[in-house]
């Protein structure tokens, strides 16, 4: 099988893998390779964190030319994977010179699977974009055509617990891979001082309690297949459900908008996890870390429409001032894809990591700010 991932997550997707279990495990780009049973399937659909998309390959040949796609799709045994009277979706990634058209390769391999069953019966499947029964992955590289099945259906992003959401939310698969480069094991108290819709706390949360981050999906792909085997999933989902742990520490969710925090606090009860965060409505720049304990922070802070009516230097200056003078003890990581805007933040990140926010090149960057001054810190 196959996960796809975002750009710079294949090490973290490589490695919730193996400690899911998966065998044979490979790192490529936007995605890593493994070997597992149906029950694995089932098992990274509904616990791998920073997965797309879990892709099964049925079928990999050359293409030099348009006839070896339609040959090739053709000639496979389809009628094992849907029945006439079912339902089919293609999509396709090309990186080729022959085909440089994404929708119409889709259209050529729609057009032979459809084909072969017209031939074999005279009764064909029909196109439904939405809810398929069998969505089909056609993958293009150079001279190498994979076709695969979707196991998925829709992006994995898409966890269930989202009803509500603001301008420019992050995607869920994004926040979780940025909690997991941070560190952070639920070891700690944790905030997002700019919460928005609530992803990060949703995502911290079930990082900390070692929930599977898919169990309020709706449905996966693999639940239409002729092979389904629902004794098998439900199987599969107590065990992971077995493995969920205690969390001792506060999961704390700011923000200044009154609609944001009224969405995050229905999104989180949704996930069920309210009782392990605590939103509230309170602009970060006027607030000071409780307590001396140490803290972790991850946030996303507003950008393009959401940053319209702000100053862009004066809004960075203030996140620096914020963390310098009010949160001592603290580990605070931000993402960001103006990087010009990070040097006004005034305070020097110990790392810096290249990441992607959609289509935007962003960097995901780490203050340490210590209880007294750094170096008395190393003395």
């Amino acid at each position: 099988m196959v996960a796809k991932t975002l750009f710079g997550f294949e090490d973290i997707l490589a490695k919730e893998l193996t400690q899911l279990g998966a065998m044979n495990v490979e790192k490529g780009v936007r995605n890593v390779s493994f070997v597992g049973d149906k029950g694995f399937m089932y098992k990274a659909n509904l616990g791998i964190r920073t997965a797309i998309k879990i892709l099964k390959p049925i079928h990999s040949f050359r293409v030099n030319r348009e006839e070896d796609l339609y040959k090739n799709v053709k000639a496979i045994k389809w009628e094992d994977y849907l029945k006439p009277t079912g339902s089919l979706a293609v999509d396709a990634t090309v990186h080729n010179s022959v085909f440089t058209h994404s929708q119409y390769t889709a259209l050529k391999t729609k057009d032979a699977i459809v084909d072969r069953f017209r031939e074999n019966g005279g009764v064909r499947p029909d196109v439904d974009l939405r809810f398929p029964d069998l969505k089909i992955n056609v993958h293009i590289d150079r001279r190498v055509c994979t076709i695969s099945l979707d196991t998925s259906g829709e992006s994995l992003h898409r966890r269930g617990y989202k009803s509500a959401t603001n301008i420019a939310p992050i995607n869920e698969v994004l926040a979780a891979g940025l909690i997991i480069m941070s560190g952070w094991d639920g070891q700690t108290d944790f905030m997002d001082p700019m919460c928005g819709s609530g992803t990060m706390l949703a995502e911290a949360a079930m990082i900390a309690c070692n929930i599977p981050p898919n169990l309020m999906r709706k449905e996966f792909a693999f639940e239409r297949w002729e092979d389904w085997d629902v004794d098998l999933f439900e199987k599969i989902e107590d065990s992971l459900m077995k493995k969920v742990r205690d969390f001792h520490h506060k999961i704390i969710g700011y923000d200044k908008s009154p609609s944001a925090v009224a969405k995050a606090k229905e999104n989180i009860k949704n996930a069920h996890l309210d009782e392990f965060i605590h939103i509230q409505h309170e602009d970060f720049f006027k607030t000071q870390k409780g307590g001396d304990e140490k803290l972790h922070m991850v946030f996303n802070p507003p950008y393009g429409e959401r940053l319209e009516n702000l100053n862009v230097e004066e809004f960075y200056a203030n996140i620096g001032s914020t963390l310098k003078h009010g949160y001592p003890n603290t580990n605070a990581w931000l993402i960001t894809s103006n990087l010009e805007a990070l040097k006004f933040v005034g305070l020097r990140p110990s790392r810096k990591i290249k990441v992607f926010n959609a289509k935007l090149e962003a960097r995901l960057v780490k203050y340490e700010m210590y209880e007294g001054s750094r170096k008395a810190k190393k003395q």
